[in-house]
């Protein structure tokens, strides 16, 4: 007897992408290229701490997100 799970369709890379809660989350954000650029500089240099630039553009973008909105 298969076991639950196992029986759905495989999924390619990029519907895992899609689909990604995080992605989603920070994509209602209006933050999601900042978080790529951070993403992609990190998987790059190994290192965040040669990152911070994207890191800071990352926090910044999260910080107004956060705000309260003004009528």
């Amino acid at each position: 007897m298969a076991r639950p799970g196992h029986a759905r369709n495989p999924r390619s890379p990029e519907e895992d992408e899609d689909e990604d809660p995080v992605d989603a989350m920070i994509g209602r954000t209006g933050c999601l290229a900042q978080h790529r650029a951070l993403q992609e500089c990190m998987a790059e240099r190994q290192d965040w701490r040669h990152c911070q630039t994207q890191l800071r553009a990352f926090g910044e973008c999260m910080e107004r997100a956060q705000r309260p909105r003004q009528p």
